[in-house]
């Protein structure tokens, strides 16, 4: 398993070709050596490989919008082509589908048929969680719903571990019961203030654990660790990206 920096930890660094160059290189420069795409700004797929190949950084995934997916597939299909991208990564559950156990099989129905399209084209659809899938409806979590409800040979999952851990749920188990359909991680800490407040932290900053976590994602033969951070507080994001690789790296994990 090798690490990669999710882009949209640094989203507000990524306005422009030139910004999203000169983050590339920070990005470089504190020891990844793969990104996955995400929050970039207007640029060209091309432009964007040729920074990427410039400063030797993978595009391991990305995340699209699902309407990208019901409504432009073969432009979606051709990006990942120029960017030697297998994993096509669908960010979030369209709200429209949330409501109740109904609308989490009829996106499992309709998410699959577009992920065998990508299957076709050689590339793989991989479903990204926040909490909400784990809500119950009629005595089931929707998370539970969409493993059991997809195809398993159209849809993998990109576990969020930090999401899995805010939905109650224990991310070591659901690493493991998705073995087989999971080659891409997110990798994002967990910590607690002293007023309670919950906060996304730089991996190994945090309360998770994240040694079994990394224990688990081997076990299963997960490819990719994307680091993420969704806030930082303040603190510079590059640094926060820097301070994860150094606790990961430390941990045993491969750039």
């Amino acid at each position: 398993m090798r690490l990669a920096a999710q882009l949209y930890t640094v989203r507000e660094f990524l306005k422009t070709p030139e910004a999203i160059a000169e983050s590339l290189r920070k990005i470089r420069e504190i020891g990844y050596r793969a990104v996955q795409a995400s929050g970039l700004g207007p640029i060209d797929a091309a432009e964007f490989k040729r920074l990427a190949d410039r400063e030797g950084l993978d595009i391991c995934a990305t995340h699209v919008g699902y309407e990208d997916l019901l409504h432009r597939l073969d432009e979606v299909i051709e990006k990942h082509r120029v960017w030697e991208c297998k994993y096509v990564g669908l960010g979030s559950l369209p709200e429209r589908y949330r409501g109740d156990r109904a609308g989490y099989a009829a996106f499992a129905k309709e998410v699959t048929g577009i992920g065998a399209k990508l299957r076709e084209a050689g590339l793989t659809l991989v479903y990204h969680n926040h909490d909400f899938e784990f809500a119950k409806h009629d005595g089931k979590t929707g998370m539970d719903v969409l493993f059991e409800e997809t195809g398993a040979d159209a849809v993998d999952f990109e576990l969020d571990v930090y999401w899995v851990q805010a939905g109650g749920a224990d991310p070591i188990e659901w690493i493991r019961k998705v073995d087989g359909r999971m080659k891409v991680v997110h990798f994002k800490d967990m910590a607690i203030t002293p007023q309670r407040e919950q906060r996304f932290a730089e991996v190994g900053e945090g309360n998770m654990n994240f040694r079994g976590i990394l224990s688990a994602c081997e076990e299963i033969g997960v490819e990719w660790a994307a680091v993420e951070q969704d806030l930082c507080y303040g603190r510079d994001p590059f640094e926060s990206l820097a301070i994860s690789f150094t606790h990961l790296t430390a941990m045993g994990a491969k750039a």
